[in-house]
């Protein structure tokens, strides 16, 4: 199988390449900075204009597109910009590519994120029932803004009828893997400093995925011609902040973990050059499609999940 990952350099494009590479299959990763070192190929590509870089998606089998600028920054007027420009223009460059290929792949899959869904306590977000966000009321600016990002993501994706082509949107949670970098190195750092303590009233819920499921979902999602549209990427267990950073803790072996008022994340967020939406909006998404589908979760629940991490984590640095 030929895959083909626009925006294939990050913590979860690294994560699939290498996946797919491992299992034989031929990757080929669209990026501004082709590293010759990986195992992989590397292909040049602006990510705002075609060029000798949509030859690839001739007769590739699938298109994992994935890019988009980092949302972990301060959402000031130009970061929005970049933040939403980046991720709807290299959506329709794709589609656009999708289209005028003489033998386009069989199946686009396209990121989305389970932000998309309303801050809420009450009930779990799945495909059919969830609330997607936007008119919660008291919301902050920033919460609102990457709903709207969120929306116009889909919304180029949809642009397109692509009648030899199936489209998936991505609805993923946060992805957990031991890589360098990604969310749960993040998270696991803080902890092991002695910071993992609840954010702010602790009952947010975090939606989460182990890589190894995230990797086998993909796979699902390939393989299934029955599944096209939103399809939520996440764990079916998620849990309140304050739960999951106490199984952390629990881990990785240790007691200790400082709160942080919400006041003391919004000073945090200000020099760390971030936004408190990513810690403090009760994500609280269930895969409901997937599910439905027959596909089984090898780690269902944090407790577990986070310990096999946490084993992870240390194998690589020892």
């Amino acid at each position: 199988m030929k895959v083909i990952i626009p925006g294939g350099s990050g913590q979860v494009g690294t994560v699939l390449a290498r996946a797919f590479h491992g299992d034989g299959h031929e990757v080929v990763v669209l990026t501004r900075q082709p590293n010759p070192s990986t195992a992989w190929r590397s292909v040049h590509w602006n990510a705002s204009s075609p060029g000798l870089w949509t030859h690839e998606l001739d007769n590739a089998d699938a298109v994992i597109n994935l890019a988009g600028r980092s949302v972990n920054c301060r959402y000031h007027q130009r970061n929005r910009e970049q933040i939403k420009q980046s991720r709807v223009v290299t959506t329709r460059l794709i589609g656009e590519a999708i289209a005028a290929a003489a033998s386009p792949p069989r199946v686009w899959l396209q990121a989305s994120t389970a932000t998309i869904y309303s801050h809420r306590f009450d009930a779990a977000n799945d495909e059919a029932t969830g609330i997607l966000g936007g008119d919660e009321p008291n919301a902050p600016d920033t919460w609102r803004f990457s709903i709207d990002v969120a929306k116009a993501w889909e919304a180029a994706c949809d642009e397109f009828s692509l009648p030899s082509t199936r489209v998936v949107k991505l609805r993923s949670a946060m992805v957990m893997s031991p890589d360098r970098g990604g969310i749960f190195d993040t998270l696991l750092t803080l902890v092991r400093r002695g910071l993992g303590g609840t954010a702010g009233s602790g009952e947010q819920y975090i939606s989460w995925m182990h890589d190894a499921d995230f990797i086998a979902a993909v796979y699902w999602l390939l393989g299934h011609e029955d599944l096209s549209g939103a399809v939520n990427l996440a764990a079916p267990n998620p849990l309140p902040n304050a739960e999951f950073m106490r199984e952390l803790r629990s881990a990785w072996g240790t007691k200790i973990g400082l709160p942080a008022t919400e006041w003391m994340l919004e000073l945090g967020a200000i020099f760390m050059r971030t936004e408190t939406e990513l810690v403090l909006k009760s994500r609280r998404v269930i895969p409901g499609r997937l599910l439905e589908s027959g596909f089984k979760f090898q780690h269902p629940d944090w407790p577990a999940a986070a310990r096999d991490l946490c084993h992870r984590w240390r194998n690589a640095r020892s």
